[in-house]
């Protein structure tokens, strides 16, 4: 838990970090306390009961808008909605075979409205943070649905797997996307991840070109390398989105910076990555949450190509949400823009965002955790920042006024978001009101003080000024 002395500490090597760097000052957007609820916002819970869940990922299925699925922990757990979100169901048999854990789960609908959930899966986690030291057998694995999360096919198909065998990497935080453009790699499937091994960490890339049937060899995408641990000097946080005519574009977190890449024919090869961006280190201490992150998030606008990059750092001494906007395919990035609308240097902490780039409208969608209404910046409400502008500024909304006290627990390392026609979804998760925390066997068994719920919020912008 962060205490005076780690927050004298950031402020103290941001200022360095200010007078000696040449990213600049993030623009600062408008106070705006306490937040109006976002237009018809909805919050829906997907489990009946408290348990250990975390780290949704969400995805619309753009050939049928009112179809949404959601993946989050434990044992990659799927939920999916007929209704555009109103009501979840549990979907059955997503559960990964023949391993006993399963993780940092991401979910996508491809051109023809299949969905696929990747996961990482393994038996035991190596050394604290150092996964990849006594690293048992472990991989990365796509699940496929035909119909569009409802039924899962019963067998896995294997991205990269390796056997308990001395010396063995492992593999972490996979992120699946697909091309649903009209280019000429419409249908193709990625994924990327961070392998760890002894010595160090990189970004590994594989692609499908048969509906995730088969998964090409990974290739090496990192041009530096990065340290072996599940910390701030590892390459970390793969995410890619694909442009109108299916340039891959993808980021990832290198210590303080913020690296990019693309590849221009369908992920056979990419260029040379490079950083793009300067931030603080990737993890950072928050009061009252186990662990947190800054990772980026990149976005596209399919009708003009514009980029959308957006992370979380503590330049400004609290931590807070930036966005950064590229017009060129990535050469040139613009001055960070202050995502989170609330006085500078409040000592409020946004984090843990997540991007949705909403491909009809090319709104900017921003969805992330706000203690700008609590004064011991303890509690959390979810917050959706919106930019209709190009990324100039955002318009703040909460998705509910409900906060929660996550109570230094492990709340995840992601959120996730998706938006369609103006619709904007947003998945988090949050532990119980007072009033529904209660003893549990499943308590008792994770010895985890408090147990979680995992929450989809709706929001409509369609016939809207917003």
């Amino acid at each position: 838990m962060a205490n005076q002395a780690a927050v004298q500490f950031r402020c103290t090597l941001w200022l360095a970090l200010l007078l000696t760097s040449s990213f600049g000052m993030a623009q600062q957007a408008s106070t705006a306390s306490p937040l109006p609820l976002a237009p018809n916002a909805r919050v829906v819970r997907i489990n009946p009961q408290p348990g250990f869940f975390n780290e949704p990922s969400l995805a619309v299925n753009a050939t049928n808008p009112r179809q949404l699925v959601a993946a989050f922990q434990v044992n990659a757990a799927v939920a999916y909605s007929e209704d555009g979100g109103q009501s979840w169901t549990i979907a059955q048999g997503t559960a990964p075979p023949d391993y006993k854990r399963s993780g940092d789960v991401s979910i996508t609908y491809d051109n023809r409205g299949r969905a696929f959930l990747c996961y990482i899966a393994f038996d035991k986690l190596g050394t604290m943070n150092y996964w990849a030291h006594g690293a048992t057998r472990n991989g990365i694995f796509v699940r496929r649905s035909p119909d569009g999360g409802r039924t899962w096919e019963s067998t896995p198909v294997a991205v990269i797997a390796h056997q308990s065998d001395p010396g063995i990497p492992f593999e972490d935080k996979p992120y699946i996307v697909a091309d649903t453009t009209h280019s000429r790699y419409a249908g193709n499937l990625y994924v990327g991840w961070t392998e760890f091994s002894l010595l160090k960490s990189v970004i590994l890339f594989s692609r499908s070109t048969d509906g995730g049937m088969t998964w090409s060899p990974p290739i090496e995408i990192s041009s530096h390398e990065g340290l072996p641990r599940d910390e701030t000097g590892s390459v970390e946080g793969f995410i890619g989105a694909v442009g109108s005519d299916g340039t891959l574009y993808v980021v990832w977190a290198d210590g303080s910076e913020i690296v990019f890449s693309s590849s221009r024919d369908g992920g056979r090869t990419f260029s040379r990555s490079h950083r793009i961006l300067k931030t603080a280190p990737s993890y950072f201490e928050v009061a009252n949450v186990s662990r947190a992150n800054g990772f980026p998030e990149i976005g596209v606008d399919p009708r003009s190509n514009r980029l959308f990059v957006v992370w979380a750092d503590y330049r400004n001494g609290d931590i807070d949400v930036f966005s950064s906007v590229s017009t060129d395919k990535g050469k040139r990035w613009s001055p960070a823009v202050r995502v989170n609308a609330d006085s500078l240097h409040n000592g409020a902490d946004q984090f843990m965002q997540w991007l949705a780039v909403d491909p009809l409208d090319g709104s900017a969608n921003v969805i992330f955790y706000d203690r700008r209404a609590d004064p011991e910046n303890r509690k959390i409400i979810v917050a959706l920042a919106r930019s209709t502008d190009a990324g100039r500024s955002f318009t703040n909304y909460a998705w509910d006024l409900d906060p929660f006290d996550p109570e230094e627990e492990f709340i995840g390392d992601y959120t996730g978001a998706a938006a369609l026609g103006g619709k904007v979804y947003g998945a988090w998760a949050r532990t119980p009101p007072a009033e529904e925390k209660t003893e549990s066997a499943e308590r008792e068994e994770t010895k985890r003080k408090v147990l979680m719920f995992v929450e989809i919020g709706i929001a409509d912008f369609s016939g809207s000024i917003h």
